[in-house]
């Protein structure tokens, strides 16, 4: 027997023998390997860190738009008590300073599907902040209620480029796995904002009565300035560049945005494909409005999910919860100034808090189970609030039901149809009509917020307050049966995945999850 390895040649030496050479050097070429792979899965890892942080960071800077809308939802509700006490405005001026916020930012939500394909997404988030700011600052000078309106009105066409291009940018530079959450950003922020608005009234309500609304209305301009720093950070959005033919730019940017190579290009395919870059641009202008004008089968679907979403978030009133909570509050016995505004703070911190809850789940659990829970639970709510403040009265009990239940109605909210809307409206529609289909959505979701911001009181001096939530109740059931039969769920797929999802009525009727897959779902997780 001889040793494994060793071998005698011709002349009785002993040496190693070649198959012993190649395992040692089979073992370092395995190492040299081993150490190459983990090197590239550290490089990978590392990558893709960094692209999740500069996504995240775009998402963030382009939603500093949606603070200003929320502000000035917030703190106009406490605003305009001293408004009202300073320069003697009328009850119906009361309703149209606070309700044609929403119907004039209609008008920024029209011209800015057109502007934004123009000028780029980026840009026209800039022309919003500017235009905010110069509405914002004439209120804040204003001397009579006439030029409260023009700065309203500034105020509002701002808001309204601003609400309509911020989700459109996010979703079209965000990987498709994380679309949902950092779509949702901008209603955080709108919540946010409503949260400092509120703080804001409740921080300045000690001051001089001719000062004070003052001073709320111009804090609001500070978050201009931060969007301006924003600008240099933030890049254009990689499907804008392709529509505009700069298609190595749109490569630039995608590769910042996701972190597989080969995901790029799959990606560019994609979106070279979905906007038909070979048409001229005037020829694209105007099939753009044929085909909005006389749609499709498939694109009809897509407007009917889009703009309907929109409407049902609006008509179930929260804007004129958000916005006429000191007049519930008073309904339910809060009579102190003070402690109005203070319950009003917990509304504005129950709506943040659970939008950041729908943040974590709508890329979890999908848009449709957020949508039941959210639309079942409001419509419980707002039946609820109906029964206290037209049975059970005033005193404490009323007051703490009051409280509870309206900030009930705003978790709902912020938890599924808030931010949902907007994600739905930002990644259904075909990229060529994108921009246009989703201002369309805005002016649905604007009008009917100011319809039902400026008709409120007249409502309640009609049937009581407590009998218009209970409008607001059977609305909001609608709103249930609505998410039943005529939204898909758009969970995990690209956008121009989506683009084929409407395309087949069955699974745009029956998209995945229905009702009772709700629960499962949640279990499962």
């Amino acid at each position: 027997m001889g040793l494994v390895g060793v071998q005698e040649n011709g002349n009785g030496e002993v040496g190693l023998s070649l198959g012993t050479k190649n395992k040692y050097r089979r073992m370092d070429s395995e190492v040299a390997e081993d150490f190459d792979d983990a090197s590239h899965h550290h490089h990978q890892d590392k990558r893709s860190r960094n692209t999740r942080k500069y996504v995240f960071a775009c998402a963030i800077f382009a939603s500093l738009n949606s603070v200003l809308l929320g502000y000035d939802v917030g703190v106009m509700s406490g605003a305009i008590i001293f408004i009202q006490e300073d320069l003697k405005i009328t009850e119906v001026q009361e309703e149209v300073l606070i309700g044609c916020l929403s119907i004039l930012s209609l008008f920024g939500s029209l011209a800015g599907g057109r502007t934004s394909d123009v000028i780029g997404r980026k840009w026209t988030m800039a022309l919003a902040a500017i235009v905010f700011q110069t509405g914002a600052a004439t209120m804040t000078l204003a001397s009579s209620f006439q030029v409260l309106i023009i700065g309203r009105f500034l105020a509002g066409i701002g808001i309204g480029f601003g609400v309509m291009i911020a989700p459109i940018y996010i979703a079209e530079i965000s990987p498709s796995v994380a679309r949902g959450s950092l779509t949702s950003f901008p209603e955080i922020f709108i919540n946010l904002g409503i949260l400092l608005g509120y703080v804001s009234n409740y921080a300045f309500a000690h001051l001089p009565g001719h000062i004070n609304w003052r001073v709320m209305l111009g804090v609001g301009i500070l978050p201009s300035f931060l969007i301006g720093i924003a600008l240099f950070i933030i890049p254009e959005s990689p499907r804008w560049l392709v529509m505009k033919n700069r298609v190595e730019e749109a490569r630039t940017v995608l590769l910042k945005t996701i972190d597989n190579e080969t995901e790029v290009e799959e990606r560019l395919a994609e979106i070279l494909l979905a906007a038909g870059t070979s048409t001229t641009e005037k020829d694209e202008e105007k099939a753009m409005w044929r085909e909005m004008l006389s749609p499709s089968p498939s694109l009809r679907r897509m407007l009917i999910t889009g703009f309907g979403i929109q409407c049902f978030q609006q008509i179930t009133g929260i804007d004129a919860t958000v916005y006429y909570s000191p007049e519930i509050f008073q309904g339910a016995g809060i009579q102190d100034e003070s402690k109005l505004l203070a319950a009003t703070v917990t509304v504005g911190i129950s709506k943040t808090v659970f939008i950041l809850v729908a943040i974590f789940l709508v890329d979890k659990l999908g848009r449709k189970p957020l949508l039941y829970i959210s639309t079942i639970g409001m419509t419980i709510c707002l039946f609820s609030i109906g029964v206290t403040l037209t049975f059970i009265g005033q005193g404490e009990f009323g007051i703490a039901m009051a409280i509870l239940l309206v900030c009930s109605n705003v978790a709902f909210f912020s938890v599924g149809i808030g931010p949902v809307c907007w994600v739905l409206t930002s990644e259904i529609f075909p990229l060529k009509l994108r921009a246009q289909a989703a201002a369309l959505g805005a002016v649905g979701n604007r009008v009917c917020s100011g319809l039902v911001a400026m008709s409120f009181l007249s409502i309640t001096r009609a049937i009581s307050v407590g009998g218009t939530f209970f409008v607001f109740s059977v609305l909001s059931a609608l709103s249930v049966l609505f998410v039943y039969t005529l939204v898909p769920e758009t969970k995990g797929k690209s956008l121009e995945q989506i683009e084929l999802l409407f395309k087949d009525e069955h699974e745009w009727q029956g998209s995945e999850v229905e009702l009772g897959d709700v629960e499962h779902l949640v279990q499962k997780q």
